[in-house]
């Protein structure tokens, strides 16, 4: 298969067999999407300060 056909093939697949989400669906997707990254940013960022104290406490017993 050449690369002009799989092209073409392609585009008529995203035309005619891909389900699309409706407006509103895709602004509430994109809400929960926002709000997941929110969530699992703020929980990277405890981790990372708990292991930071972590990490400081064992230097200040060694030191």
């Amino acid at each position: 298969m050449n690369l002009i056909q799989y092209s073409k093939e392609s585009i008529e697949e995203l035309k005619k067999r891909v389900t699309w989400p409706t407006w509103d669906e895709a602004q509430r997707l994109t809400w929960v999407v926002a709000v997941a990254t929110l969530l699992l940013a703020g929980v990277t960022a405890l981790a990372d300060a708990f292991f930071n104290n972590v990490v400081q406490g064992i230097f200040k017993l060694l030191n």
